[in-house]
This record gives structure tokens, sequence and C-alpha cells, in this order.
């Protein structure tokens, strides 16, 4: 019970605008605080073990740069995705994820939780 409500509490301050630039300015300037898993790290991209994975892999890629959304992305953040296009296929080949299967997911809207677009590499093989 009391787990439960401290992940509502988090996803509450996560959800929040301070909570959004906390995030935003965290993973720009500080990722070497923070206490993720971190798999690549580029001055562009994080990648890095989901702390509450719901699949056998479970990989979160998040650009540095403040972007809210897919719907935010522009023409100057093409960088940005080609890199995490690149660092998604690097973890596909060092996870052989190739023969088990596996997705890359980003979501928006009503299902992102957290106002900072980032991309999912899942799989359950």
């Amino acid at each position: 019970m009391m787990k439960a409500a401290l992940k509502s509490l988090l996803f509450k301050i996560v959800r929040s605008k301070i909570g959004t630039f906390v995030i935003y300015w965290g993973f720009e300037h500080m990722t070497f605080l923070m206490p993720i898993n971190k798999l690549i790290e580029n001055d562009l991209v994080v990648a890095f073990n989901h702390p509450q994975p719901v699949h056998k892999v479970h990989i979160i890629i998040m650009p540095k740069k403040k972007i809210g959304s897919l719907m935010s992305i522009t023409s100057v953040d093409f960088p940005i995705v080609n890199q995490i296009i690149m660092i998604s296929q690097k973890l596909v080949k060092q996870l052989n994820l190739e023969k088990t299967g596996y997705r890359l997911l980003v979501n928006g809207g009503a299902y992102q939780d957290v106002k900072q677009i980032h991309f999912h590499l899942i799989s359950d093989g």
C-alpha cells in the first residue's frame, strides 16, 4: 500500500510544472548524479534501464534537450532523433534483440506520463 501511494505521489510531482522543469533540467545538466543504470550517454541522448521495468528488456532513451513530446520535434532536433535511432540500433545489436523481437515506443497525449519525450526500447524475448 505504502509503495503504491509513494509511486502515485511521485507521478503527481513529475506531472506538475515544477516536476517537468526538474526533469528537463536534470537530464540536460545532471545525469552524472542521477541514480539510473546508464547504458549509453553522449552530449545529446542518454539511454538507461527503466527503474520499474514491465518487460524483460525495458530501456528508456531520452534526449538531454527539452522536447516536450513527439509533436514538439522540429528540424533543428533531427540530430537528436538520429542519435535516438543510432543508439536504439546499437542496443538491439548488443542485446541480440533482432532474433527475439523488440519494439521502440513513444507515448504521447494522454498516454505520456512524463512531459519530456522519451522512447521505450522493449522486448519480452
